[in-house]
């Protein structure tokens, strides 16, 4: 999915699952958007976090 896509899906989901979710950059260049306690940060480098309560 493109950055673009990456953060609107994060934005809808956040706002959805009132969680904080987090967008980030796989080592194969992909993005992606996963809740903030389901990353484990070994492969990946976070570009952004979408937090509903902040």
């Amino acid at each position: 999915m493109s950055r673009k896509d990456a953060h609107a899906y994060a934005a809808s989901l956040a706002a959805t699952l009132m969680v904080a979710i987090v967008v980030f950059q796989a080592g194969d260049g992909s993005y992606g958007a996963v809740p903030a306690d389901e990353i484990d940060g070994d492969e990946v480098l976070v570009i952004g976090e979408h937090d509903p309560w902040g």
